[in-house]
């Protein structure tokens, strides 16, 4: 089964005025009962920074929290001492754990764009631990680049959940499996593309349930999966 989520139907923010946000479930002014997580997966924020803006420190507790680099330059701090820049194709991971202060900011000249992603981890009160990943475009383009899995998973990234991330930049047919009892959520982050026979245009979601899917490119597509057990 598949549900097509187009992006002129996603939550919005109203504020601040130097944030532009997408929200894929409910989160800050955006909610939505009926929409509150895919599964073990909390947030998708779709997120395009202001120059010289971003957010505040702040805390987290008991959250695995990935973010993907789109355009410009992500500057990450974080009360554990851990500071680092990322830039596009680029994820930062945090386990929130027991708590954690953390800020985001962009720091250049330049329009900011990624995505926020939250997952309920596996069990409450890990200990926080931070890490980053700079992928080069070599690694996604026309393949599919496993970058996020559990502790015991095969991915560079690895959190408190079983799941699986997957990102590409394509102008090739790709596939990924959806077997019994899985599901996933897909972000088509730039492009066009038919997956499974629906049409799939810049910022649209699919929801996916125990189907296999083949992403066919209308010229060129940008994509993120995120692959978890059937809720």
């Amino acid at each position: 089964m598949i549900k097509k989520i187009n992006y002129n139907e996603l939550g919005r923010n109203s504020q601040p005025a130097w944030l532009n946000s997408h929200f894929h479930f409910s989160f800050a002014e955006y909610y939505n009962p009926n929409n509150m997580n895919f599964g073990a997966l909390r947030v998708i924020n779709d997120d395009i920074v202001q120059p010289r803006n971003g957010f505040g420190t702040h805390p987290h507790r008991d959250m695995e929290i990935v973010s993907y680099v789109i355009d410009g330059e992500l500057t990450h701090a974080d009360s554990m001492g851990n500071e680092s820049t990322l830039t596009r194709g680029q994820i930062q991971y945090m386990s929130a754990g027991t708590g954690v202060l953390h800020s985001e900011y962009n720091k250049t000249d330049q329009l900011l764009r990624f995505l926020q992603i939250w997952i309920m981890p596996d069990a409450a009160d890990y200990r926080p631990n931070y890490g980053d990943m700079k992928f080069n475009k070599s690694d996604r383009q026309d393949q599919l680049l496993h970058a996020v899995s559990n502790i015991e998973g095969n991915a560079p990234i690895k959190i408190h959940q079983d799941i699986d991330l997957y990102v590409s930049e394509t102008k090739k047919e790709l596939s990924l499996n959806i077997e019994q009892n899985k599901q996933a959520y897909l972000v088509l982050i730039e492009g066009k593309a038919l997956i499974n026979g629906i049409e799939v245009n810049h910022g649209d979601a699919l929801e996916i349930i125990e189907e296999d899917i083949t992403i066919k490119p209308e010229d060129y597509a940008h994509f993120l999966i995120i692959k978890m057990t059937k809720e």
